[in-house]
């Protein structure tokens, strides 16, 4: 029993997410039409980016670039901008939780270095600022993207011309909230870089270039198993099990119980009506109790306005904690950081956060 507990305080959203389905099956029996609910295209590519990111984690590509840029700050600002540009620009084709995952370890072990521990909640919040908002250019981004990228089929240009100025007023963003640390002098040795396995690392960006053609929709994705599987069952197959199971299964359940919703005519049309002219604005208050890639999943079969919905659930991951995941990772990692203290952070984050949804929100809802 402790264990079901532990894996329900765990994996929450998948646990919500199973127990909608279900109680959905109630009102639409499983029939034949529950294999169209499931986008496979959109599950295949977040399946095989998700191995293709652990290959050049384990490559090592990500904790050689870290100590490469870090070595060379000569400042507390020059470092945090650092650790926060990093999650900022590697986001965008890595994930947010990747590189939260990644970089904020990284930022533990280097401010520790350069005693700068002080600085430490400082620089993970505007690391997980960065990664929520620089995550929001491309569809690989994050798992929010790379759907509503599939299920609006909405072309490159459509995409980025949805996402861009949103990125470019968050990078400005971020550099305006590193002004924030001291201007201290830090002189931290790092010791040498870490090594790169160059052969790993040359066939995950093959790999990773093989992904990009199926997003430029270039390349079917039964292709693209068909040609990664077999390569890496041959070459590196630990790696293929290496993929966030439980979140591909999240997936699965929102498509069957929004799938379902779609077919009770009266809830239907009350969720069409209730989103109609206020996508972006629902979207982003939805991701603040139930995040960003459900509200995804569940508002997408209502509303044909999807670049709204984009720049909602985008946008909606500011916020709560709960508001984007990714944000999840960064608390637990600092929690379990020495000399952490959770209710600083947490008073930071939300502060910063909300500061920040309120005025993305202002600022959309008078062009939109």
């Amino acid at each position: 029993m402790s264990r079901v507990k532990d894996f329900v305080k765990q994996e929450l959203t998948l646990c919500a997410a199973f127990a909608a389905a279900l109680i959905s099956c109630f009102f639409v029996p499983p029939d034949g039409e529950y294999w169209g609910y499931i986008d496979f295209r959109t599950l295949a590519l977040l399946y095989c980016l998700m191995v293709v990111v652990a290959g050049l984690r384990h490559a090592g590509a990500f904790t050689a670039l870290a100590h490469k840029l870090c070595a060379k700050a000569a400042s507390v600002r020059a470092m945090g901008l650092t650790l926060a540009l990093l999650c900022f620009f590697s986001a965008m084709l890595i994930t947010n939780d990747v590189a939260l995952l990644t970089f904020v370890p990284f930022a533990v072990v280097v401010l520790g270095m350069a005693h700068q521990e002080k600085q430490l909640v400082f620089v993970v919040v505007l690391q997980t600022v960065a990664a929520n908002l620089g995550s929001v250019l491309t569809p690989v981004g994050n798992p929010q993207n790379l759907f509503l990228y599939s299920h609006y089929e909405l072309s490159m240009a459509d995409f980025l011309s949805t996402t861009a100025p949103l990125w470019l007023l968050s990078l400005l963003a971020v550099l305006l909230l590193s002004l924030c640390l001291p201007r201290e002098r830090v002189n931290v040795f790092l010791g040498e870089a870490p090594g790169m396995d160059k052969r790993s690392l040359t066939l995950y960006l093959a790999l990773f270039g093989l992904c990009l053609l199926v997003v430029l929709r270039l390349l079917s994705w039964q292709w693209m198993l068909g040609i990664m599987l077999p390569v890496l069952l041959a070459l590196d197959r630990r790696r293929l099990l290496k993929a966030d199971f439980l979140l591909l299964l999240t997936f699965v359940c929102f498509f069957i119980f929004s799938g379902n919703l779609a077919r009770i005519g009266a809830v239907e049309a009350l969720l069409r009506r209730l989103l109609s002219g206020r996508e972006l604005l629902t979207a982003a208050l939805t991701s603040q109790v139930i995040s960003n890639v459900p509200a995804a999943l569940l508002l997408s079969g209502f509303t044909d306005a999807g670049r709204e919905l984009l720049l909602g659930v985008n946008i909606g991951g500011l916020g709560t904690p709960v508001a984007s995941l990714a944000s999840l990772i960064s608390l637990k990692l600092y929690s379990h950081s020495e000399h952490a203290s959770t209710g600083r952070y947490l008073a930071l984050f939300s502060a910063l956060n909300f500061a920040l949804l309120a005025l993305l929100l202002a600022l959309y809802h008078n062009i939109m």
